[in-house]
């Protein structure tokens, strides 16, 4: 979870037996977009955002051939939490690190 992600998301999720890890957690609190990507990266972890930095980011890095662990976005007004709880435990348990990488998911899904 980046850092301008909701506690009752991470919270939500947690409660539903998906393991996440919190920016805060792993000692990121402001970081430039590209940081937290690195991050996750290195981690194998893919990265959930409200930041259309990231998407930028992320975007820069898929046109110059250059690989990262995979971004889900939601803009923050366009999804409840409910929902970004809901769609976030699909992903979780439908798809593998893996089978998202280099590649940015828009939520919600439906």
């Amino acid at each position: 979870m980046d850092v301008n992600v909701r506690i009752e998301i991470t919270q939500g999720l947690r409660r539903r037996g998906v393991e996440v890890l919190m920016a805060q957690d792993d000692g990121a609190r402001r970081l430039p977009d590209a940081q937290p990507l690195d991050r996750a990266t290195a981690l194998g972890r893919v990265l959930f955002s409200h930041d259309p930095g990231l998407i930028s980011e992320a975007t820069a890095r898929q046109l110059a051939g250059r690989g990262f662990a995979g971004v889900i976005y939601a803009h923050q007004l366009g999804i409840t939490i409910g929902q970004c709880v809901e769609d976030l435990e699909l992903v979780a348990k439908v798809y593998e690190p893996q089978e998202i990488l280099n590649s940015i998911l828009y939520l919600p899904l439906r």
